[in-house]
């Protein structure tokens, strides 16, 4: 048996150190590591460090020492402070030296034409290969996904399938009973699971996926790689209109700030939807219109061989 000293500042025993404990305790280290050369680098005492970031000296003493197990949300606000990125402080690479690192900024300082180019060196194999005919629409509840999905699908020939349908087929019950069930990261564990099952059966296709996917960096990413993406747009009163003319009043029941809210999510999840291969703005335009449009779209990008 071993001691450990706590914040508390008592002394307890400790069994010997698991590999996962082993784990731990060096990203601990590190971080803590990171942390005190970043604050030495840039000439900031440790009582400043934190006054601006709202940590206690000690408590930041503790976290340089590689004695302090912070909390995410307290080292956020330490990363902000010393100017820094949170994931430079947890990576393996150290980001004073790191050529991934170094590659990573620049790239976030890219152009999208100038991604485009890295992507197109970078990628195992060309996109066209691991895309096939596959083609994902994506966008919030009301855009017309599924609307414009199954018109399309009959137009070109084409199955199409809805996520969700295909997660609630698996698990046997509704979208909402699978939430109640297995709460978020169930539900998006099942999500990454009917997409992966989709890759492997359909080359050719049209999905509509949920609104929420493109907060799930891996599943996303799985999705950009594999499908050409297509984001359907629609203005937030749109949105709302065409949601409640589905009979849905989920929106609006007793919520006076829903249209705000939606409004947020929609300028939240903007940067993530703006990664789809092209987009598509419905907004005025009839369901028939959109369709023409979708149509005229995808045969101008070449998204089918």
């Amino acid at each position: 048996m071993s001691e450990i000293t706590n914040f508390r500042g008592e002394t307890v025993p400790v069994a010997a150190e698991t590999q996962g404990d082993a784990a731990v305790r060096t990203l601990i280290n590190r971080v803590g590591e990171r942390v005190r050369r970043a604050r030495e680098l840039k000439g900031i005492p440790r009582r400043v460090l934190s006054e601006t970031s709202g940590v206690s000296p000690r408590y930041l003493a503790l976290l340089e020492a590689g004695e302090g197990n912070i909390s995410i949300g307290l080292l956020q606000r330490v990363a902000v402070a010393l100017d820094h990125r949170v994931e430079w402080l947890l990576s393996e690479d150290d980001p004073w030296t790191s050529e991934t690192q170094k590659v990573a900024n620049l790239f976030r300082a890219a152009s999208a034409d100038q991604r485009s180019k890295v992507l197109e060196i970078l990628a195992p194999q060309p996109e066209s290969t691991t895309r096939g005919n596959r083609i994902a629409l994506i966008g919030l509840r009301g855009a017309g996904k599924s609307t414009l999905g199954g018109l399309l699908g009959e137009r070109l020939g084409l199955p199409f399938v809805e996520l969700n349908r295909e997660i609630e087929d698996h698990a046997g019950m509704p979208v909402t009973e699978v939430m109640a069930f297995y709460g978020q990261e169930g539900y998006r564990r099942l999500e990454a699971q009917a997409l992966a099952r989709i890759i492997e059966t359909h080359d050719s296709m049209i999905l509509a996926v949920a609104g929420g996917i493109v907060t799930d960096p891996e599943v996303f990413k799985t999705l950009l790689a594999h499908f050409h993406t297509v984001w359907i747009k629609a203005s937030p009163t749109e949105h709302m209109e065409r949601v409640r003319a589905q009979g849905d009043l989920r929106p609006m029941a007793g919520n006076p700030e829903a249209m705000e809210q939606l409004k947020f999510i929609l300028t939240s999840r903007e940067a993530l939807y703006e990664r789809a291969s092209t987009q598509l703005e419905t907004s005025g335009r009839s369901v028939a219109q959109s369709a023409d449009d979708l149509q005229a779209l995808i045969e101008t990008q070449g998204f089918l061989r």
